[in-house]
């Protein structure tokens, strides 16, 4: 607790990223370590850090390698940080870099820590592959045999199938289904067309496309094994080739969700810095935006629709912060699919549905102009560890760049988990 026993503003000081890149593309051998570490570097560049201690830095994947079980430490001893400088792993699925950031928040609130790091990688192109348990323990009592008669026994009925290996994969455990089939029937549910997905998903791509070409990305993306720019992103796309590919989740007309509609598997990193006014002002940094609330909810992932737990969030955040959904002039909501966009801005219309989360009566309707106006996560990609940070990052600069203002940030994640957060300037 800092000297004054009160609570502290933190502040967002901007943020570093390598491109995100689809899966089998720029980093398809690339181990998850080395793009954590160039995002973090880039961090060191840009803020001057080279060599100094940060209170914390908190750093995850969704897909943890066994031989990277300490990675956010492993990290930072790679980068130009101070190696006094702690690591501390996070994973809360898709928000784990928003967690991270809000976990490093609450230190420096409470006057434990000055400044911090917040951030996520991911690497689809390399999962890693798994043996099945009868496997696996054959494989541990033969190694710990100590003699050869205990290590053949070891194997006594050995069947070949036991060799194929198996991959972690976006199922949730409690229901079986992948989160595209829990967001095909939640556009049913919702009667959320396939026409309205395809614009949210062209929409997503020319303000990514924009932003490019307008320079917003430049000094937020560090160029890393030959990606300049996310490349997943496609600014020639139209509604005509969008309505030419096939459903993927649903193969019967009822179907609505594609691969263009949807976020892709896709690597890398992203990395925020958070701090006390008083150490941005020591150090000469800019202060973008402040972090002033956020929420975490959890929904029953086989009634309630997977992906819906932020739409419930976020009005449980707007009351205790005293705001309405209207009262923002940037919306960061992550495209994990268009439809899931789609069902949460049909539900914040719906006032039963609000009336679940405390609110009287709907929360309304959102000047679409204001939402993803950078591009979303269908457009520039989603390494599940890091898109939290890149949507801070990217909120934090729109708010800086206006002068004022505020910013709500929503993301769903695997097993009916929500956290959304409120930036101000």
């Amino acid at each position: 607790m800092d000297k004054n026993n009160s609570i502290r503003k933190v502040a967002i000081l901007g943020g570093s990223r390598i491109p995100f890149c689809r899966v089998g593309t720029n980093y398809g051998e690339t181990p998850v370590i080395d793009m954590m570490t160039a995002s973090l570097n880039g961090l060191v560049d840009k803020y001057g850090l080279k060599g100094q201690t940060v209170g914390d830095v908190a750093l995850g994947t969704v897909f943890y390698p066994p031989s990277e079980w300490n990675l956010a430490r492993d990290a930072v001893l790679k980068s130009g940080l101070s190696r006094h400088s702690p690591g501390l792993g996070i994973q809360r699925a898709c928000a784990t870099s928003l967690d991270g950031a809000i976990s490093v928040s609450n230190k420096i609130a409470l006057g434990n820590i000055d400044v911090g790091i917040a951030g996520g990688v991911e690497s689809m192109s390399n999962v890693t592959l798994f043996y099945g348990p009868q496997m696996s323990r054959r494989l541990v009592k033969s190694g710990q045999a100590k003699d050869w008669k205990t290590r053949l026994s070891a194997w006594k009925g050995f069947s070949l199938a036991e060799l194929k290996p198996g991959t972690p994969a976006t199922v949730e455990p409690s229901t079986g289904k992948s989160m595209g089939q829990h967001c095909e029937m939640m556009a049913q549910e919702w009667k959320i067309t396939r026409q309205a997905q395809d614009e949210l998903a062209l929409a997503s791509h020319q303000n990514g496309a924009r932003a490019y070409k307008e320079g917003f990305y430049d000094d937020l993306i560090v160029s890393y094994n030959g990606a300049k720019k996310d490349n997943n992103l496609r600014d020639d796309t139209s509604m005509e080739k969008m309505a030419k590919l096939k459903t993927a989740f649903d193969r019967t007309p009822a179907g609505t969700l594609t691969a263009g509609n949807s976020s892709p598997f896709t690597d890398g990193a992203a990395s925020v810095l958070l701090a006390n006014d008083e150490w941005a002002k020591s150090h000469g940094l800019e202060v973008q935006a402040y972090l002033t609330a956020y929420e975490t909810m959890a929904i029953d992932p086989k009634t309630e629709g997977l992906l819906m737990a932020p739409a419930l969030a976020v009005p449980r955040m707007l009351k205790r912060a005293g705001l309405k959904l209207q009262d923002f002039d940037f919306y960061e909501i992550h495209e994990a699919f268009a439809a899931q966009v789609l069902c949460t801005l049909k539900a914040w219309e719906t006032p039963d549905f609000c009336k679940r989360a405390g609110w009287d009566g709907a929360l309304g309707s959102i000047d679409r102009a204001k939402l993803n106006v950078v591009g979303g996560s269908v457009a520039l990609g989603h390494p599940f560890g890091a898109t939290g940070a890149r949507l801070l990052a990217s909120a934090a600069k729109l708010l800086a760049k206006k002068g004022s203002g505020r910013a709500l940030l929503s993301i769903c994640t695997g097993g009916g988990m929500g956290t959304v957060a409120i930036l101000e300037r």
